[in-house]
C-alpha cells in the first residue's frame, strides 16, 4: 500500500514537470548577459514651501515623507541632486545611485526639541549606491527603508518602517524583489535581506545601532490568485546610555540582537533580549487579472515575544487592509482602505499580584532606549502612533501608542493631473493600557495634485492642500507648493 502511494506521488510530480516544462523553465529567472538598454544620468532640483494656520503643519503634509517636510507651520526646502536609476531588470548585473542635498528653513513650534527651533538646516535625503549581481542586492548609504505597504502612496504606513522618519545610513544585503525558487517553475517566490544601520540622531543613546531583517514567500506564480507571507524583525541596540553607559556594541552583542536572545550586562537585557526589539508579520491574498489586481492583507505587530500571526498574543492588534489597483482607466488607478488597532498590546497587565503576564507592551517605548522606536523625534513605524516631536513637556518618548484608525486613499490621473486623496480618522487612548479613556481624535485630510508642463521649461508643479479636524491638533489648515525640474545630463 505504501509503495503504491509512493508511486502515485512520483507519477504526479513527473506529470506536473512534463506540463510545466512546455511553458516555463525550472528556474525562470530570465536573466541575460547582454545590455538591453542604455543608462542615463539625471539632474533634479526642487523648491517647496509650506504655510499653515495651526500650531503644526497638518498631519498629511509632513507624515510618511521620509522626514523631508518640517512639522513647523512655516517652512521651505531647496533641493538639488543627481541620480542614475537602474535600467537593466533582465540583465545579470545592474546598478543605480543617487545624491540629494536639501536645505531647509523653518519656524518654531512649541516644543523644546532642538530640531524644531527656528533655524536653517542642511541634510542628505539620499546618498547611496546600489548594485545587483544576478539576484543579490547590495545597498550602501542613505536611502529610505520602506517595507510591507502594498501601495506606499496610499497606505497609512506600516508598523515597522513606513518612511515617516529620515532615512538611516545603512548597509543592506539580500534579495530586494521576489525571485522564483529553483525547481518550482515560478509557483513559489522568495525575497529577504538583512540591514546594519546607524542611528545618528543621538536623541538619547549615543552611537546607537539599528538592525533589520526580513523574509518573504509568495505562492501562485502565474495563477490568478497569489498568497504571500512576510516576517520582519528589527531592533535598536548598542551605543552609550547616559544612565547605563555602554549597553553592548561588540560582535557578541550583535549576535545576541541578530537572534533576539538575552545578553549584555544589564538585568533588563539579561532577562529579556539584548536591545529594543519589535517585529511584524503580513499575510496577503492577491487576485489579479488583465490590467487589475485586488489585495487583501493583514499586518500583525509584536513587541515582546514572537507569535505566529498574533496567535495567543497581540491578536487584535495590527492593520487590516484592501488595495485595488488597475491601469485600464486612468481616472482612478488605485484605492486603499485600512483599519488599524493598537489598543490590546497583549493585555493590560505586565505583572500583578506576583505574577508576570508579559503584557502592557506600550508600543514604541523602551526603558533603556528611552527615545523609543523613533528617529529624529519621528516614529519610524506608523505615524499614527504619535511622534515625540509633538511632546510639549520636553519628553523624548512616545506618549500615545493606543489608537484606532480608519484610513482611505485614492489616486489617479485626470488628463495629466496626477492626484492623491487621503482621509484618516483616528481615536487616541494614550499609553495607559488599564484605561479605556478616549483622550483625543483627529481627522486628517490631503488632496495632492501634480502636473508636468512641457511648455513651462519642462517644469513639474505641485499643490497639496491638507487639514486636521479634532481635539488632537485642533482645527488647522495648510498648503504646500512645489516646483520641480528634472533633466538628462548624459547617456551611455
Amino acid at each position: 500500500m505504501k509503495n503504491k502511494a509512493f508511486l502515485h506521488i512520483i507519477f504526479f510530480c513527473l506529470l506536473i514537470q512534463s506540463i510545466n516544462a512546455q511553458d516555463w523553465p525550472w528556474w525562470p529567472l530570465g536573466l541575460t548577459h547582454e545590455k538591453l538598454t542604455g543608462d542615463t544620468l539625471y539632474y533634479n532640483a526642487e523648491m517647496l514651501g509650506v504655510v499653515s494656520s495651526g500650531t503644526y503643519a497638518p498631519f498629511w503634509l509632513q507624515s510618511n515623507r521620509n522626514g523631508n517636510i518640517s512639522a513647523s507651520p512655516y517652512s521651505g526646502n531647496v533641493s538639488i541632486g543627481l541620480c542614475k536609476p537602474a535600467t537593466q531588470p533582465h540583465r545579470w548585473f545592474d546598478y543605480d545611485f543617487a545624491i540629494q542635498l536639501t536645505g531647509r528653513v523653518q519656524s518654531d513650534i512649541p516644543t523644546p526639541l532642538k530640531p524644531y527651533k527656528k533655524d536653517f538646516t542642511g541634510y542628505f535625503n539620499q546618498l547611496y549606491a546600489h548594485a545587483r549581481l544576478y539576484f543579490i542586492d547590495i545597498t550602501a548609504g542613505i536611502k529610505p527603508l520602506i517595507y510591507e505597504a502594498i501601495d506606499p502612496m496610499l497606505s497609512s504606513g506600516s508598523m515597522i518602517l513606513s518612511g515617516n522618519s529620515q532615512p538611516l545610513p545603512r548597509i543592506t544585503v539580500g534579495i530586494d524583489e521576489y525571485i522564483p525558487f529553483p525547481g518550482l517553475y515560478g509557483y513559489m517566490e522568495l525575497k529577504g535581506g538583512i540591514t546594519y544601520a546607524w542611528m545618528v540622531d543621538n536623541a538619547y543613546i549615543k552611537n546607537c545601532r539599528f538592525h533589520h531583517k526580513f523574509a518573504a514567500l509568495r505562492f501562485g506564480g502565474k495563477l490568478p490568485v497569489n498568497v504571500s507571507y512576510e516576517f520582519h524583525h528589527a531592533a535598536e541596540w548598542g551605543g552609550i546610555s547616559p544612565v547605563f553607559g555602554d549597553v553592548g556594541s561588540d560582535f557578541r552583542s550583535f549576535i545576541n540582537v541578530l537572534f533576539a536572545r538575552a545578553g549584555g550586562t544589564m538585568s533588563n537585557d539579561q532577562n529579556n533580549a539584548q536591545g529594543n526589539h519589535v517585529g511584524s508579520q503580513q499575510l496577503a491574498l492577491t487576485a489579479k487579472g488583465e490590467g487589475w489586481d485586488v489585495t487583501a492583507y493583514w499586518q500583525n505587530f509584536f513587541d515582546d515575544n514572537f507569535a505566529f500571526l498574533g496567535i495567543g498574543q497581540n491578536l487584535p492588534d495590527g492593520i487590516w487592509g484592501i488595495s485595488i489597483q488597475q491601469n485600464r482607466w486612468p481616472f482612478i488607478q488605485g484605492v486603499t482602505y485600512e483599519y488599524m488597532n493598537t489598543t490590546d498590546q497583549s493585555g493590560p497587565w505586565h505583572d500583578r499580584d506576583g505574577l508576570c503576564y508579559g503584557a502592557n507592551d506600550s508600543y514604541y517605548r523602551n526603558s533603556v532606549f528611552q527615545n523609543g522606536w523613533n528617529y529624529f523625534y519621528r516614529s519610524m513605524g506608523t505615524p499614527f502612533i504619535t511622534s515625540p516631536l509633538y511632546n510639549t513637556d520636553g519628553t523624548i518618548y512616545t506618549l500615545n501608542s493606543r489608537v484606532r484608525l480608519h484610513h482611505m486613499g485614492i489616486r489617479g490621473d485626470i488628463y495629466g493631473f496626477k492626484y492623491r486623496l487621503l482621509c484618516s480618522y483616528v481615536r487616541n487612548y494614550g499609553n495607559n493600557n488599564t484605561s479605556k479613556l478616549l483622550l483625543s481624535t483627529n481627522t486628517a485630510t490631503l488632496l495632492e495634485v501634480n502636473k508636468h508642463v512641457e511648455k513651462a521649461w519642462g517644469l513639474d508643479f505641485g499643490i497639496s492642500l491638507a487639514g486636521d479636524f479634532g481635539s488632537q491638533f485642533g482645527n488647522q489648515f495648510g498648503v504646500m507648493l512645489t516646483i520641480r525640474k528634472q533633466g538628462i545630463i548624459t547617456q551611455w
